[in-house]
């Protein structure tokens, strides 16, 4: 399946923000991408380009193709309450971006290939789908006798941002999926309203 692997720093420069992690060069070239990115005119976005941006920056943000982010999106307006909200929830709780925000994998994109290598296990049995979708109460660890590699190991030891859905026991290598996270907890800056007028045309 087609995945973006291209330069991280040139989707950022896209977006005029480190959706994909910061970098020096989005400092120095705080301008779009391409030949004429610093000398062009900010064009002004119609209504539909401002909410076709930031589906394009959602997509971007949790590494999804358009047909997958589709459906998430029809799951959510299924599910009751806010729709949007709903959807962000949904992202949230696929199994690659937990392993990410557990601190397992440095990114998501290392969080999938992880779990394409069945590498993760979810109460205790190997799952090698990244979109699993993750339950409150799923306990996340790493396969029994897996080699944690120098990489892993030091993504483990490394003290990151600590999130209030997500627990995680550095003596049994293990995470537990405790709940939906709230809009205001998730650190990602999505007007999933935008997203949400966007799918309604």
């Amino acid at each position: 399946m087609a995945r973006y692997i291209g330069p991280k720093v040139k989707v950022s420069r896209t977006f005029g923000e480190p959706i994909l992690g910061a970098g020096k060069a989005l400092d120095k070239k705080a301008y779009p991408p391409g030949q004429h990115g610093q000398t062009r005119k900010k064009k002004q976005l119609s209504e539909y380009g401002v909410q076709l941006k930031e589906k394009q920056k959602a997509k971007h943000i949790y590494g999804l193709l358009e047909r997958q982010f589709a459906r998430f999106y029809h799951e959510a307006s299924r599910k009751k309450g806010v729709t949007g909200e709903n959807l962000l929830k949904l992202l949230e709780s696929r199994i690659d971006n937990t392993v990410f925000r557990l601190g397992v994998a440095s990114t998501r994109r290392q969080g999938r290939q992880m779990v394409n290598h069945k590498q993760i296990t979810i109460n205790g049995k190997v799952v090698g789908i990244p979109s699993y979708t993750l339950k409150p109460g799923d306990v996340i660890g790493l396969k029994p006798n897996a080699k944690i590699t120098g990489l892993v190991q030091s993504n483990i030891n490394r003290k990151g941002a600590k999130f209030a859905w997500l627990e995680w026991n550095s003596d049994t290598l293990k995470g537990t999926f405790l709940a939906f996270p709230e809009k205001d907890q998730i650190p990602e800056n999505i007007k999933e309203q935008l997203i949400v007028e966007l799918y309604s045309k």
